[in-house]
Formats: C-alpha cells, structure tokens, sequence
C-alpha cells in the first residue's frame, strides 16, 4: 500500500449527506472479489444514465472534465453510511481518490479507509462548502490542510495516522510486533508442548 504523507490536488464536490456504499458501488457492479475493475462502477446509480449502456450523465460531477485527475472527493454527513462492503473503498482508490473529506463517516467505512490507503479527513459542514472545487495541500503529518492563505487543522487517531503515513494494512500492523509474537511462541512451546504435538 502507497504510504499517504502530502497530497496537492484539486477538490471535487459531492456535497450530499448520507451517501451510502450502494450508491459508492452497487452490488451488481461488484464482479469480482479483488480490489480491481471497480472505478467504472463507482457511483454508478448517479454517474451514468442508463448503467447498462454506461451512458453518462453530464450533470454528475464525475463527468465533469473540470475535475478531470482530482483526488480528493469532498462530501457532507454520514459518508459511507449503509453495509460494510470494503469494494466502496477499493472503488473510490482504483478511480484515483486518495482522500474524502466529509462532515463525518459512517465508523466501518472509515476504518476501511484506513485499512486500504485512503485519508477519511472529518470537517466542519461549512468547511467542506469552503473547499469545494479549491486546489488544496493536505500533510497528514502535521495534520493540517492549506487551501490559499488560509491553513486548518484536523484529528486523526494515532494509530490511523501511522497506518497511512507508513502505508500498513492491518496485517502489516500486526507484524510490526512479530518480535514479541515470537517470544511468545517460544515461550508458549516449552510451558505447554502438548499443544504443539
């Protein structure tokens, strides 16, 4: 996974509330199981016309050329919202987005975030209105965000903040204690050897 330090780029506006993970990706637009072939389904419901045909809507912000290459979606409450399916995260990376800045998140969709590389940033409802359509730097390590002269700050727990910034799964995590495991292991098999028979 791509370790997320700073990150320049223009803002795209989807400025709903409540956007869930079946409008993000519809289960009929998930084929498969792996992190791939996603980013033509993402918000699928609202980008295309007629979805069979991939007809596209030129009034949905993804079909805006504006906002061609923009890499951070900029959204309102209780993004993520709905089922827990991990492939509305995989969607939103595959098409090019490294962060969604939104007045706040639904718990699981921000832990996916997390766990697959992408920067959930939860801002104040007028904030997001500010950042709509602005290029806009993001130091995750200072935590903060500069848009023109104007510099905010955000929270992010620690242990989120160090999983994106070194670029860690959970499994990654995980093995960051490998050492003790190990210990443990070893010491687990000469006070209970009968286990290991």
């Amino acid at each position: 996974m791509m370790p997320f330090t700073t990150l320049t780029s223009l803002t795209m506006p989807l400025i709903r509330d409540n956007v869930d993970t079946d409008a993000i990706i519809p289960s009929r637009e998930m084929k498969s199981t792996g992190k791939t072939g996603l980013a033509d389904g993402l918000f699928a419901p609202w980008r295309y016309l007629d979805a069979a045909a991939r007809t596209p809507d030129p009034d949905f912000v993804l079909n805006d050329p504006t906002y061609s290459g923009a890499q951070i979606l900029i959204s309102g409450e209780n993004f993520g919202c709905g089922s827990s399916r991990e492939h509305a995260v995989w969607a939103l990376a595959e098409y090019g987005f490294r962060c969604v800045i939104a007045e706040s998140f639904a718990p699981i969709f921000r832990n996916n975030c997390v766990r697959n590389g992408l920067l959930p940033i939860g801002l104040a409802r007028a904030v997001p209105d500010e950042l709509k359509s602005a290029i806009i730097t993001i130091d995750l390590a200072a935590q903060s965000i500069q848009f023109g002269e104007q510099l905010l700050s955000f929270e992010i727990d620690e242990e989120a903040k160090n999983m994106l910034l070194e670029g860690m799964d959970a499994i990654d995590l995980t093995l960051k204690q490998k050492d003790a495991i190990q210990n443990w292991q070893s010491n687990d098999r000469s006070n209970r050897p009968w286990v290991y028979l």
